[in-house]
C-alpha cells in the first residue's frame, strides 16, 4: 500500500490585511485555495473602509488578489465566491462589482444576508480557487 502526503500550506502577505483571529488569510490545500472572509479593510493598517459598496468591494477584490496571487492563483482560477451582505438592496451594486472584477469569467457564486458586520462593512467575501 502506497501512502501519498498531502500539503496543507497557509498563505499570509502583507498586501492584504492581517487577520484579527487565529486564522490564515487563505490555505492551500492539495491545488486548490481557501481564502477566509475579506472585509473591506486596508492592508497597511487594518482600517475599515468607511464608503459606499462600490469602494468597499473595489478594496475586497483589492485584497483578494493579493491573497491569490501569494496563494499562486489568479481572480481566472475563482470557482466559487460567497458573498455575505447586510442589506438585500445592495445586490445589483455588488453584481455589477462582480462583473467588473471578474469580466468573462464567472464562478459559481452565493449570497447570503447577514445580520450587520463589524466596524461599518457592508459585505465579506470569500472564495474558492485552484492554483
Amino acid at each position: 500500500m502506497t501512502t501519498t502526503t498531502k500539503t496543507v500550506m497557509p498563505v499570509f502577505t502583507p498586501d492584504a490585511p492581517t487577520p484579527r483571529g487565529h486564522y490564515s488569510q487563505a490555505v492551500v490545500a492539495n491545488g486548490t485555495v481557501y481564502v477566509a472572509g475579506l472585509l473591506p479593510a486596508s492592508p497597511s493598517d487594518g482600517k475599515m473602509l468607511q464608503a459606499g459598496v462600490r469602494e468597499q468591494s473595489a478594496q475586497i477584490f483589492q485584497n483578494l488578489d493579493a491573497i491569490l496571487l501569494a496563494a499562486g492563483s489568479h481572480r481566472s482560477k475563482v470557482v466559487s465566491l460567497q458573498v455575505f451582505l447586510c442589506d438585500l438592496t445592495i445586490w445589483s451594486e455588488i453584481n455589477e462589482a462582480c462583473a467588473n472584477y471578474f469580466g468573462e469569467h464567472k464562478p459559481a457564486r452565493v449570497a447570503v444576508p447577514i445580520l450587520p458586520l463589524r466596524d461599518g462593512a457592508l459585505l465579506e467575501i470569500n472564495a474558492i480557487a485552484v492554483v
